[in-house]
């Protein structure tokens, strides 16, 4: 059986993208052409757009289809700009369709950033607090896009850098799996 995934990922768009209010026209426009699939092992290729976590290695998984558009969006990428995908290898295709010139960081240190400043940084696994050498990395004006996750629902967060530090608004809940090494330390609890 061979699947058409031409036609998944327009699905995708129309029936988990658009209908999520993602209306940022650009961004539609890569997400209708970046294949999926091509970013997950072939066994899970059939998995790739659908509403479901995908994982890609071992302790990180794909956000849903969902999720990475209102993250994109929330981030307002634009044509030019430094982004960091950190374990977000279809955030940072999408991001390169776009027109930004990309960072990918994969290894087994998320938390030891590239030297840089970077315009967006977006993260594809939920994580308990964004670190701060992420928002270290951030360019004045720069953007942060991650999931915070310490109980069953998480919230998508998205920090600004300004001139006189970091700033922080909540975008969305969203449940993505923790990424492996970012879980909540034990013993901690209000």
């Amino acid at each position: 059986m061979s699947t058409d995934f031409a036609a998944a990922r327009l699905n995708m768009v129309e029936s988990q993208i658009r209908t999520a209010d993602v209306t940022d026209l650009p961004l539609q426009d890569a997400l209708r052409v970046v294949p999926r699939e091509a970013v997950v092992p072939a066994t899970k290729a059939y998995l790739a757009y659908a509403d479901a976590d995908i994982e890609y290695a071992p302790g990180r998984w794909l956000l849903r289809p969902r999720e990475v558009g209102k993250l994109l969006q929330a981030l307002k990428p634009r044509e030019g700009e430094k982004a960091l995908a950190i374990a977000a290898p279809y955030a940072a295709a999408v991001l390169e369709k776009i027109g930004l010139s990309v960072t990918r960081l994969e290894g087994d240190d998320l938390k030891a950033v590239p030297a840089g400043s970077y315009d967006v940084i977006i993260c594809e696994g939920a994580v308990a607090v964004a670190p701060k050498a992420w928002q270290d990395a951030l360019a004045v004006g720069g953007r942060l896009g991650v999931i915070e996750r310490t109980g069953p629902v998480g919230r998508a967060a998205v920090y600004l850098r300004a001139e006189d530090g970091v700033g922080r608004r909540q975008a969305f809940d969203a449940s993505p799996p923790v990424l492996a090494g970012f879980e909540t330390e034990a013993g901690f609890s209000f």
